[in-house]
This record gives C-alpha cells, sequence and structure tokens, in this order.
C-alpha cells in the first residue's frame, strides 16, 4: 500500500486542492473528508465533548479526489463530531484532522464559527514592527505557557494560562517586573511558545492534579491546547484566550512565534490521520513498520502532496486565524525541502515579515534521502527559513550531550575558528579556517537571515547548568562571566538571536529527584520547570547585561545584515595578540552604521592587552556593562579583562 501512495497516478487521482473539514455558515455545515482508501465513512454527531449519546449516524457520500461528503443544513454550530473510517474491513473513529474546535482531550472536533471568537479589535489589531522587520532584526525568547506565569512569584491571576500574558503591572516586592512587563522591559521582540496546541500527554479532565508535559506529542494540530485554557471543555474558550494572549502581545509590541511539531503524532497506528488514511500520513518501511526519525516512534510523510498539503494548510490556518507572527519546526530535517519551500511561499502571501525556522537535523533514520530533506546543510535550497546553529551553540558552551566538555568561553583551547563562522551567520566567508569548525565544513546558509545564534534553548541543560557541569571547579563569578561572555557573542553574531526564557537571569533546572540537573525536563515537575521570578531579583545585574546587549545590537544595523555579500564585503577577522580571543571589525557602510564597529573576546582567564584599530574609539560594552551609553573613549592598547568582551564604534 505505501508504494501505491508514492505514485503519480495515486496523486493525480486522489488530490484534492479545496478546502477540508467542517466547513460552517449559518445555512448549512459540509463535513469534508479526505480518505481515499475509505470503503466507508460515517459521520458520528453528539451534543457532548466527552461522554453522552451519539445523537446521529449518518452515511457520508463519496465525492470528488478520495473525498467524503456530507452537508448539514441548518445552524449547527456547537454540535460535535467524529468520523467512523472502514478500510479493508477494519473500522477506526478518529477525529477530523482538519477540525479546528475539540472538546476536552481533543477526543471529539466541534463546529464553530471561528469569527465569533475573535476578541473585540483582534483583527485590527497589527502585528507590531520590530526593527525594519527584517528576520535579523528578531530577537527571540522561548518559553513555555505553564512556566511563564505558574510560580507563585508571578502573581498572576491565572497560572499557567494563555490569559497570564494578558496581564501587566505585576512585580516582586522590591519591584523588580515581572511577566510581560519583563518581556518589554528586556527589550526582546518574539516569544516563543513551545507547542500550545492541544497535545495528549497532560489529562484536561484532572487539572486538579500535578501535570507537566512540553507538548512534544501531537493530538490536534488545528486547536489550541485546552490544559492553557480556563475552560477545557468549552472549545470555543480556548480559541478566544488564545487569541487574547496574542492580541495583548501585539499592543505590547510583541510578535508571537508558535513552536510546531509536524514531523511525528503522539501515536502511530492510532493517530487520527494513521485512523483515516492508514499507511499515508507516516513514512513506513517495506514491513509496515515506521521509519523514526523523530525518535518518537514515527514520523509523517510530508514529502506525499496531501500530506504536504495539511501541513502547509494547518500552518497557514494558525497565521491567519490567530495573527501568528512564525513558526519554528521541530525536527525540521524530517520534512522535505519542497514542503518548507511551499510553507515560505505561502506565508509570504498573508505577510513576508513571518519568520520560519526550525530544527535543522533530525533524530534518527528518516525514510527519505538526506538530499530531499530540509537538513541544516541543505538551507540554501530553501531561502527564506532559518535553521538553528549548533555550531555556535556548541562552540560557545561544549557539546551538549558531552556534559563536561568545555567550549570558548568556558576554557577550551582551538574553538576560534567555530566562532568565527558563527559570527557571521554560517555563510561562506573566506578567511576562516572551515577545517578547524566543529560540524559545518563549508557554509550552509545562503544569507545570514538563515542563522539561528543560541546557547540555551529547552532542549538539554541551560547554559547555566552547563557551566555548573564543565566547571564545577570554578566560582560563581567565574561563571557568571562565561555566561554574560556566551551572551555577548549571540548578540554581536549576525542572524537571528534566540535566547531561552530565564537565561537572562541565569535560570537553572535543578531535579531533587534526579540528585543533579536536568537535561531533559518534558515531564519533570513544575518545580524544576517554573520560573521562580526572585532569581531575577537575585541576579538582577544579569539581567540589565542582557537588556544592554539586545538595546545595542537593535542600535546597530551592523550587527544585523540580510545578505551574505554584506557580511563579506564589510566584516574584517583581526589579528588578536594570543589563542582563545577572537576579534572583528565592521565597516561604516550605507547597509550598516555610519561608523565602523568593533568587537572582541577574550575567553582566556588572565587580562590581556588589545590593540585598538587606528583612531579613538568609544567602548559601549565591556565585561561589566552594557548598553547604548557610552562607558569609555579609547585609543591605542586597552587591558581587556579575562572572559570578557569589548564592543566599540569609531569616534
Amino acid at each position: 500500500m505505501a508504494n501505491i501512495f508514492d505514485t503519480k497516478e495515486f496523486t493525480q487521482k486522489y488530490y484534492y486542492s479545496g478546502k477540508l473539514g467542517a466547513i460552517w455558515s449559518p445555512e448549512k455545515t459540509a463535513f469534508r473528508l479526505w480518505a481515499p482508501t475509505a470503503s466507508k465513512v460515517t459521520l458520528n454527531i453528539f451534543r457532548e465533548g466527552l461522554g453522552g449519546d451519539r445523537l446521529d449516524c449518518i452515511d457520508m457520500e463519496p465525492s470528488e479526489n478520495g473525498t467524503w461528503l456530507h452537508v448539514m443544513k441548518g445552524d449547527q454550530k456547537g454540535i460535535f463530531y467524529t468520523y467512523s473510517v472502514t478500510v479493508d474491513g477494519k473500522t477506526n473513529e478518529a477525529v477530523d484532522p482538519y477540525a479546528k474546535a475539540v472538546g476536552v482531550n481533543g477526543l471529539r472536533g466541534m463546529v464553530i464559527d471561528l469569527s465569533s471568537t475573535d476578541p473585540e479589535g483582534f483583527r485590527d489589531t497589527p502585528r507590531p514592527d520590530f526593527g525594519e522587520n527584517r528576520p535579523t532584526d528578531a530577537v527571540v525568547y522561548e518559553t513555555h505557557v505553564r512556566d511563564f506565569s505558574n510560580h507563585y512569584s508571578a502573581k498572576s491571576n491565572f497560572p499557567g494560562k494563555f490569559l497570564a500574558f494578558t496581564e501587566t503591572g505585576h512585580t516582586l516586592e522590591d519591584g523588580t517586573k515581572t511577566g510581560v512587563d519583563h518581556l518589554k522591559e528586556l527589550g526582546i521582540t518574539h516569544v516563543q511558545l513551545l507547542p500550545s496546541y492541544d497535545y495528549y500527554t497532560v489529562d484536561e479532565t484532572k487539572l486538579d492534579k500535578p501535570q507537566f508535559n512540553w507538548g512534544y506529542d501531537p493530538l490536534n494540530y488545528n486547536a489550541p491546547e485546552g490544559s492553557y485554557s480556563t475552560d477545557a471543555y468549552d472549545p470555543a474558550v480556548r480559541i478566544n484566550e488564545y487569541k487574547q494572549m496574542v492580541q495583548a502581545l501585539h499592543k505590547n509590541g510583541i510578535r508571537v512565534i508558535m513552536d510546531v511539531v509536524y514531523n511525528h503524532t503522539m501515536f502511530g497506528e492510532e493517530s487520527y490521520l494513521n485512523m483515516t488514511v492508514p499507511h499515508f500520513y507516516h513514512r513506513t518501511r517495506e514491513d509496515g513498520t515506521f521509519y523514526d526519525g523523530s525518535a518518537c516512534c514515527n514520523e509523517t510523510a510530508s514529502d506525499r502532496p496531501m500530506c504536504r498539503k495539511y501541513i502547509v494548510d494547518s500552518v497557514v490556518h494558525w497565521a491567519s486565524e490567530y495573527m501568528l507572527d512564525g513558526f519554528r519546526f521541530d525536527l525540521m530535517g524530517i520534512h522535505d525541502i519542497v514542503t518548507m519551500n511551499e510553507i515560505r511561499e505561502e506565508l509570504n502571501r498573508i505577510d513576508p515579515t513571518i519568520i520560519v525556522y526550525g530544527e535543522g537535523w533530525t533524530g534518527g533514520e528518516c525514510g527519505i534521502p538526506d538530499e530531499l530533506r530540509a537538513l541544516k546543510c541543505n538551507a540554501k535550497q530553501f531561502p527564506g527559513v532559518g535553521a538553528f546553529s549548533d555550531d555556535i551553540r556548541d562552540g560557545i558552551k561544549g557539546h551538549v550531550f558531552e556534559l563536561k566538555e568545555k567550549g570558548f568561553v568556558s576554557g577550551a583551547k582551538h574553538f576560534e575558528e567555530t566562532v568565527k563562522f558563527g559570527l557571521v551567520g554560517c555563510i561562506d566567508f573566506p578567511g576562516i579556517d572551515m577545517s578547524r569548525v566543529n560540524y559545518s565544513k563549508k557554509g550552509w546558509a545562503l544569507h545570514p537571515s538563515q542563522a539561528v545564534n543560541y546557547v540555551e534553548a529547552h532542549d538539554n541543560l541551560t547554559i547555566w547548568d552547563k557551566l555548573a557541569t564543565s566547571n564545577p571547579e570554578d566560582s560563581e563569578a567565574t561563571r557568571i562571566k562565561m555566561d554574560k561572555l556566551a551572551a555577548g557573542i549571540i548578540f554581536t553574531a549576525q542572524g537571528i538571536s534566540f535566547i531561552q526564557f530565564g537565561q537572562d537571569f541565569l535560570r537553572t533546572k535543578y531535579n531533587e529527584e534526579l540528585g543533579g540537573f536536568d537535561e531533559n525536563s518534558f515531564r519533570s515537575p513544575d518545580k524544576v520547570n517554573n520560573i521562580d521570578w526572585n532569581r531575577k531579583s537575585e541576579y538582577i545585574d544579569i539581567f540589565r547585561y542582557y537588556q544592554g546587549l539586545i538595546a545595542f545590537r537593535k542600535a546597530h544595523k551592523s550587527l544585523r545584515f540580510t545578505e551574505a555579500a554584506q557580511v563579506r564585503d564589510n566584516l574584517k577577522f583581526l589579528c588578536c595578540p594570543g589563542p582563545n580571543m577572537v576579534s572583528f571589525t565592521v565597516a561604516a557602510s550605507d547597509e550598516g552604521d555610519d561608523r565602523d564597529l568593533l568587537v572582541a573576546y577574550n575567553a582566556n582567564r588572565e587580562a590581556v592587552s588589545y590593540e585598538l584599530p587606528e583612531g579613538e574609539w568609544e567602548i559601549f560594552i565591556n565585561g561589566e556593562k552594557a548598553g547604548t551609553d557610552v562607558l569609555l573613549t579609547a585609543s591605542g592598547a586597552v587591558k581587556m579583562a579575562g572572559i570578557s568582551m569589548i564592543a566599540a564604534l569609531k569616534k
């Protein structure tokens, strides 16, 4: 069967380009399901999203291109439904893969008038500007909906909910800002939410019991997660509150990125996609077993046109219905290049400033050849879509899976070329010795706007925990220097800047049950994952440093080029007085600043004498402070403290 799905004949006969799902109007609702291998499809009608008797059971009619159709006259808004699909004599009951609203625990779809869920003024609230709205202008802050507000120190009226993002004015006792006010104060441009579609592992009927999951276990792709709403039983509530969250963030000048997980489903055989068209939506081997490039027991077949259509339709739904501003693709390397290009093309029709990026790798063996996949090494074939730079990540702090391994900032030697490669946005750049770069042996980004620079995300240890593990002999003060230097590199590198929530005040994930730091807290207790806002007050100097780095980056276009040619024409690496140092200038230009910019990093523990290029230089960043105010004016040789940086403009 799997071979049939990959033939041109199958696609020509069964590709359906129209709308699928429950298409509502006041006069009628058209239920259309794509199930070309089914011999029978039944529409089941319910009054409630959970429990209760089935009100009706209606045989659907075969329609065009493998679809099944039933039209119910009258206003059907609010009815719940499922499909019973019979294939090869076996009948499965499934939720409509295209359901835009679902009941508690996502067990039934619901017919809905989506326009009725819009908060007042939602469609009139514009997407905020971020610089010139170029990808490299973005400063992304990754967070989990529950983590953001669940700790008592957040003082939220809606702990762990979408609506917490609508609140302002919360502070600690000493006046330290928390919540949305913290986001604004820090200066980030985008919030990236860990999966917030309807996922499986949190039981929405038992929210009084402790439960946690990151959400990388997709159940219903086109409806919000119910546990983040104030009423998981009412599908309209979760939709409305998600929109309130987006609207509130937009009003506060912050764009919203959604973490999407189209690369696998929570279940294989029992996924709603597989129960409607068995073996189609997943890649399978000849013996029928699932390929597992996701390391989650299955992978989706984005290269099949109707699966590609499903993914594209879903992304477009979130971008248009919820006014989302970006998408982060989990294990993007499982998807094919054609799919990612089509997503970019469709989003450009909505708003070309919508950001798209993802993980340019997989978690295991994949079912299609490398040359067809959206891997980091193929990024030049999908321009307009970015990829995380594991080169700069591990070059700065050491390998994420070798916990005691050190990187540039923490004392390892010979990482200068890796840092340089990350600094130019992973493009082809003359003068970098690619044989000494940790992973890539040639530039993989077509332009720096494809490189997402980071040292910390939800996966693996936070950088603060990594430094504690790799450098246990060092004092906290020394490790703070390492953290600040790591952040300084990220915010002065060409590309998109990305940090995790709480990184700006040394987030830690200590797990008492493990007796150590938690490198995979996807289902760990709230005590591990929650953000204790008191930590911001404790490490307010670190926060101020990150805040200053962001402000400096936003003030200088020379750090945010979009074209590779701009970087190659204007950025020049300089000779340094010794090893474990990197420095560069960016020449004044029409595309950048009107003054030359200088950046230098010293990863040595000892102070060094650094000879500034000719002329007088105004220094804005050193090892202690960062921002847009001049700290001092210098010329000739300056003393650079151990494990520190400087950034300056020519006077």
